[in-house]
């Protein structure tokens, strides 16, 4: 009956917010909580909120303060260089914008942690996706797939969850899987190529100094290389349509945008511009080096964890704020013009810990696995490396690494062990569903991701559920074909 449930809960709340039934952060408290009701569990519900909140309060701290340091290193320009670099490389092409990010993604998720990788690299694209008009659901698919590949690093999480649970080393488990995840991260970025030349056919003509803002009369203006669906297109045609044109990408990739959600779009995006604007109140050129050394000293010390993160960033925070705006009503709107994304990706987080309470207390996680586990029949015991590898894609989906590292993986390792398949393997296979675990409901860091790129969580889930999924197949099949799986 638990294990019904379980899976009902889970259905129940991927249906209300692919369908904008609900809200992702009212659905993840409301469903759990009625579900909590059925189990006849009810009067433990605080109990089970509170452990989760418990569990989680130390990442909604880190978001809350990342979220801030990292806006105002973007008010302040640290990252303008490199948007106007990345544009000037990309020549106002999408695709080039599309594989970009893919490579930027994979590069910064080299920090092991996904919420960081995700502030970097939306606060880097997003003013190009905005100013090309380009699809924002492309760009969190894409840089979520790819840091779910990275996301296997020994110092990113699951690798030493497996470790632990198995009682391996983490360097056994994840230098044999190199060649496989490369294969996966190629593959990524073949994507990002595709989905580009999609983009490109879709948007037009633009021109570099069009896309960086520049008044019309600039010296040299570059044309883009967007050729095709408009051959007889201009640069201002495509911004006349730019909501329109937004709105298509969006179903083109199997979503519906109303008018509504067009026209705030279009809001967002005269926002937007201002993050390039050279001429904005809070740029802060004569402290540039400052900040940039800030921030590579705040990576490397996370990267060493010398101190926990939450404490790193909210370190950084408060140095950033008063070195660069030293008095009070400047400190106090910035915090205020970041407040929205603090609030949105903070919420969501305490959000998720009702779910995940729930679902560990009222045992319907133990259950879930108890039963698929039974349900593997004995002939597959010596190919328990494939299987785990194809359970790991829905499993680590639907429930966090901790449990499914320390309650399934270990079970199925039992198994495989009766019929000669080494923890080794088991391992490995384990690390398969990264691709997709990193869109999970159930990651905080997936919500850093839609809050800053203002995109709804069920259109990132309906574009890149399909993708990150055939992503983790095509590493299982790489593994298999190596010989690693």
């Amino acid at each position: 009956m638990l294990t019904i449930l379980g899976f009902g809960m889970i259905a129940t709340f991927l249906v209300l917010i692919m369908l904008k039934k609900m809200s992702p952060m009212a659905a993840l408290v409301i469903v759990p909580a009625l579900f909590c009701v059925l189990v006849g569990k009810g009067s433990h519900l605080g109990d089970y909120v509170l452990k989760g909140i418990g569990s989680l309060a130390p990442t909604a701290a880190m978001l809350m303060f990342a979220i801030v340091y990292f806006g105002v290193m973007i008010d302040v320009g640290l990252f303008d260089p490199i948007v106007r670099g990345i544009l000037r490389f990309c020549k106002a092409d999408p695709m080039r914008v599309v594989v970009g990010t893919a490579v930027l993604a994979a590069i910064v998720s080299l920090d092991g942690d996904g919420s960081t990788t995700f502030m970097i690299t939306v606060s880097a694209m997003v003013p190009l996706y905005r100013r090309l008009k380009m699809s924002l659901v492309i760009m969190t698919g894409v840089a979520a797939m790819a840091n779910g590949v990275m996301n296997t690093l020994p110092w990113g999480g699951p690798t030493a969850r497996a470790a632990t649970a198995l009682k391996l080393d983490a360097g056994d488990i994840f230098v044999p899987m190199i060649p496989a995840l490369a294969v996966g991260l190629l593959f990524v970025i073949g994507l990002a190529y595709v989905l580009g030349l999609r983009e490109r056919k879709r948007l037009g003509v633009l021109t570099l100094e069009q896309a960086l803002g520049r008044p019309d009369g600039e010296p040299e203006p570059e044309q883009a290389l967007i050729a095709s669906a408009g051959a007889g297109s201009t640069a201002s045609g495509a911004a006349s349509e730019a909501v329109a044109g937004s709105a298509s990408g969006a179903a083109a990739d199997g979503h519906t945008v109303d008018a509504g959600d067009a026209q705030a779009g279009s809001r967002e995006d005269d926002a937007s511009s201002e993050i390039l604007d050279p001429r904005r109140a809070t740029l802060r050129p004569r402290l540039y080096w400052f900040n940039a050394a800030l921030t590579v000293a705040l990576l490397t010390l996370l990267i060493c964890q010398t101190l926990p993160i939450p404490v790193l960033f909210l370190l950084g925070a408060a140095i950033a704020l008063t070195v660069n705006f030293p008095h009070m009503p400047d400190q106090k709107a910035r915090i205020a013009a970041h407040a929205e994304n603090v609030l949105n990706v903070s919420g969501m987080v305490f959000a998720a810990a009702v779910f995940t309470g729930v679902l560990t207390g009222t045992g319907m996680v133990e259950e879930m696995a108890r039963t698929v586990v039974d349900s593997v029949p004995d002939a597959m015991g010596p190919h328990m490396g494939l299987v785990i590898g194809v359970l790991s894609i829905p499993f680590t989906y639907f429930m966090s690494n901790d449990g499914f590292y320390f309650g399934i993986v270990p079970i199925l390792a039992e198994a495989g062990a009766a019929h000669g398949v080494s923890p080794l393997e088991i391992a490995r296979a384990s690390l398969v569903g990264q691709a997709l675990h990193m869109s999970s409901p159930l990651v905080p860091a997936v919500y850093v991701l839609v809050g800053m790129a203002k995109v709804e969580f069920g259109d990132h889930t309906r574009f890149t559920v399909k993708w990150a999924a055939l992503t983790s197949l095509v590493v299982l099949g790489a593994g298999m074909l190596f010989g690693i799986i």
